[in-house]
């Protein structure tokens, strides 16, 4: 998202919130409403010769309990094509037109330099060989080689606001926010093959079920979720959430059963099944929610309150609020990512031009580092995971 729109505070609902009756607060919400499916989702393919390693074995053979989709991340898993990077945090400044690098053990700026019009995010790729800064107003991706952290030449590509891989690799799915469309690309020559025209506006965040099969996406602009069968491309359902809604972030549960949606006017997040697309209910965390972290232990999700300078951490097996991180003085929390050791959230803090370093034992600040004007989507690297779906770091 760019840019908020009002900022008139919007009732919670759908929760027991003090006194308050259930009944008396959904009066309030207009429920959300799916439209038929349009097609029957396609499964991904088994034997093509770039399908990532097989999933681990919680995925295939354990109880529905204990199938975890993030148990590749843990600390200390990375994988052989990243063992040897330095450890770097890159800063997309979206009114600055630049990059700044920091050294995640000094906190200081140890490169910057300028990149394409309006950055939004700063994705690695699905091979973790490469990360792609999304300049959407400059329409090209600005590749930076993570073994150096320094730039490339740009690659032309339209409205890239931001960038996502499919679970086989084959493709880059860049979401066209302006042009309301989905564009599948080569992910290396970033060579446009397909587009789908979407049925809503604004399309910005997603993530896949656990089989990879399908992509749920947000699109802000209209207050709509679509379901699609990427390697169609097709959209299989549309989700209305409500004309008050501005969903932003997409994050799959651990256990691959619920979507979590970050809604950053109804201030908090949803809950979607992600078998029937069904919404569940909705949960209140914070004012502007924007983005969706996945703790190292896969226990906890880290929701950033942009509106509020706060971080809520929702417990996934409680499917509640179980803590609240305050930045001392307010702030802008918006898009960022955990440490490779789990130990760290990193926010930018997109109205203040700072970064926020979170230490997730306790939820202090440990530091706000000035950095350019807007700092939007960026991005911890290198993480543990096998290959990268996307955004500032989904890593399977």
């Amino acid at each position: 998202m760019r840019r908020a729109r009002g900022t008139g505070a919007v009732t919670m609902v759908l929760a027991i919130i003090g006194g308050c009756a259930l009944a008396g607060c959904a009066a309030r919400l207009p429920a959300p409403r799916a439209e038929p499916p349009e097609a029957v989702p396609s499964r991904v393919a088994s034997a093509q010769a770039s399908v990532p390693p097989s999933p681990p074995a919680s995925l295939e053979a354990r109880g529905r309990d204990q199938v975890d989709i993030y148990a590749a991340d843990r600390p200390g898993m990375l994988s052989p094509v990243v063992r040897g990077f330095r450890s770097l945090v890159y800063v997309p400044n979206s009114e600055s037109g630049t990059v700044d690098v920091i050294d995640p053990e000094t906190y200081r700026i140890v490169r910057h330099f300028t990149v394409g019009a309006l950055p939004q995010h700063v994705v690695p790729s699905w091979d973790l060989k490469t990360l792609w800064v999304n300049n959407n107003r400059g329409n090209s991706l600005t590749p930076i080689d993570p073994r150096t952290g320094k730039p490339g030449r740009p690659v032309p590509v339209e409205d890239p606001y931001n960038l996502y891989f499919s679970p086989d690799g084959k493709y880059a799915l860049v979401m066209a926010e302006r042009n309301n469309q989905l564009d599948l690309r080569d992910p290396h020559s970033m060579k446009l093959l397909r587009s789908l025209s979407l049925p809503c506006r604004g399309i910005n965040h997603g993530d896949f079920t656990a089989d990879g099969s399908v992509f749920l996406a947000s699109c802000e602009f209209s207050g709509d979720l679509v379901v699609l069968d990427w390697s169609t491309p097709s959209v299989i359902r549309h989700i209305h959430l409500g004309h008050m809604s501005m969903p932003q972030d997409v994050k799959l549960s651990p256990d691959g059963t619920v979507f979590y949606v970050a809604d950053m006017e109804r201030h908090g997040v949803w809950l979607v099944d992600a078998a029937t697309y069904k919404v569940m209910r909705f949960l209140p965390t914070g004012r502007g929610a924007h983005g969706l972290y996945v703790s190292r232990d896969s226990r906890r999700l880290y929701v950033s309150n942009r509106g509020e300078g706060s971080v809520s951490v929702v417990s996934f097996r409680k499917r509640k609020v179980v803590d609240v991180w305050r930045i001392p003085g307010g702030g802008s929390p918006d898009m960022g990512g955990v440490s490779a050791d789990g130990t760290k959230l990193w926010l930018s803090g997109r109205y203040n031009g700072v970064v926020y370093v979170f230490d997730t034992r306790d939820g202090r600040v440990l530091r706000t580092i000035r950095v350019g004007e807007g700092p939007h989507g960026l991005c911890v690297y290198p993480q543990p995971g096998r290959y990268s779906l996307g955004h500032t770091g989904i890593f399977r």
